[in-house]
């Protein structure tokens, strides 16, 4: 039972909604557009903040809804299972089957994992990544803000351990999926949110 929820939580996870978005809204291919990753800030950039919105928010949701129901159904398993789920819809995301195991980077996806685990936490964290956009304009700078924020806030609250490990782990995936956004910061040539141009 366990094998077969997480290998659905990988598939609701690997829905490639910007790319699905994209095809529907505007007949292109998101991949072949702006900086080519199918996430909700290139839909945003290249589509209109409409379709990069609804693209974001279903990220979230799949990262969400597996690991709520995990929780609210199997209350009696592990919090190990709970996380489990997590993992896979987050790996579904960065790591489609549906786009050659390519998707997007998973901060929103990891976001609605996390809302359904540590929800004071995340919304703390959702409020930095904001703040960090707004004060540099730069959605990158808000990813790794939040990525950093999220498992300090786990272990200075006294979360179990296993769930500031998996915060840990997450936001590390989440830097690393980021290491070209990084480079350009500090050469000082990332795109600043709204812009549409290669991210």
């Amino acid at each position: 039972m366990i094998i077969i929820y997480c290998i659905a939580a990988y598939l609701l996870g690997a829905i490639p909604t910007g790319y699905i978005i994209a095809k529907a809204v505007k007949g292109v291919d998101i991949r072949a557009c702006g900086s080519g990753n199918p996430g909700a800030t290139n839909v945003y950039r290249t589509l209109g903040p409409a379709a990069g919105i609804t693209t974001f928010v279903l990220d979230v949701m799949k990262g969400f809804l597996p690991v709520f129901f995990a929780v609210k159904y199997f209350s009696s398993a592990p919090a190990v299972f709970w996380i489990l789920a997590g993992v896979c819809a987050i790996a579904g995301h960065i790591w489609t089957v549906f786009l050659n195991f390519r998707g997007g980077k998973g901060v929103a996806t990891a976001a609605g994992v996390f809302f359904a685990l540590l929800p004071l936490g995340t919304l703390f964290a959702l409020i930095l990544f904001l703040i960090a956009l707004f004060i540099t304009r730069y959605v990158s700078a808000g990813s790794i803000a939040a990525a950093v924020f999220l498992p300090v806030y786990s272990l200075l609250s006294r979360a179990p351990v296993i769930t500031t490990l998996f915060a840990a782990l997450t936001g590390i995936v989440i830097i690393i999926k980021h290491k070209t956004n990084i480079q350009r910061l500090i050469g000082g040539t990332e795109n600043k949110f709204g812009v549409k141009i290669n991210e």
